[in-house]
């Protein structure tokens, strides 16, 4: 059985580097839209048919799960997805609920960092007002940030910087919870916790996604029928993006949570 992984980039990799540690006896296929990528700054229309043909190009891999590895293609395909495919789908979104769990006794605020199609999208401002009621949740907007995960751009004297110039109209003393809404996002995790107040928590939605995953593939009877193979793909066919999607992978597998 082979699960299936869809992000317009090396974001979702983030995701599938967490499923590999907590389901390693399944198999994997990645796929990027690199004739695409980035999705955040592009139109819904044309975002919603990129993750079709995509997917449609996974199918022929003969995938028994998908999981829309993208917090802006999920926002945007993933009904239809559903609609179209008798499989388990899993989908993302900011991880904003244990984001106010976690600072409803404190008096603090949450910060969410995003894509800005994602943050547009009415599910991302259904889901804030489902668990919070008390204009606790800002957005912040990242355009640059898939960018610079796209190039492998993880210095930290230099990530450092372009945080530090995003946050810097905010007083970090009134936020509890930055939720990283991309999953291009928690390769700066790291640089992010260095760089931040120690009162800060840094959180994502890659763990109860898989944790998700996992019950899914529990109740269809597909858990556990795998050795851990990967295979990795792009929709340009690039052998250089693949290369780079291995190196991208083995940074993800490094991930501390």
């Amino acid at each position: 059985m082979t699960i299936g992984f869809f992000d317009s980039g090396l974001g979702g990799l983030t995701v599938m580097a967490e499923a590999l540690r907590k389901l390693p006896a399944q198999d994997y296929v990645y796929m990027a839209d690199t004739l695409h990528v980035p999705y955040g700054t592009k139109e819904k229309a044309q975002v919603n048919d990129y993750v079709l043909q995509a997917v449609a190009m996974m199918m022929e891999k003969g995938i028994d799960a998908l999981v829309v590895a993208c917090n802006t293609a999920t926002s945007i395909a993933v009904t239809e997805l559903r609609e179209k495919y008798a499989m388990p789908i899993v989908g993302m979104e900011p991880a904003v609920k244990p984001a106010v769990e976690m600072i409803r006794t404190t008096g603090k605020r949450v910060l969410v960092f995003a894509t800005p199609l994602t943050l547009q999208q009415p599910k991302f401002y259904a889901l804030v007002s489902r668990v919070e009621g008390e204009g606790l949740v800002e957005p912040l907007p990242l355009p640059e940030l898939v960018r610079y995960c796209e190039s492998l751009q993880f210095d930290p004297d230099i990530m450092t910087a372009y945080f530090r110039e995003k946050l810097e109209p905010y007083n970090l003393d009134d936020y509890g919870t930055i939720v990283l809404g991309c999953t291009h996002y928690p390769f700066y995790r790291s640089i992010l916790r260095d760089m931040l107040p120690p009162h800060i928590e840094v959180i994502d939605g890659n763990a109860g996604t898989v944790r998700r995953l996992s019950a899914l593939l529990t109740r269809y009877g597909i858990a556990n029928n795998g050795s851990g193979r990967v295979e990795l793909m792009c929709t340009d066919g690039n052998p250089d993006y693949i290369a780079k999607m291995e190196t991208a992978l083995g940074y993800a597998r490094e991930l501390e949570y």
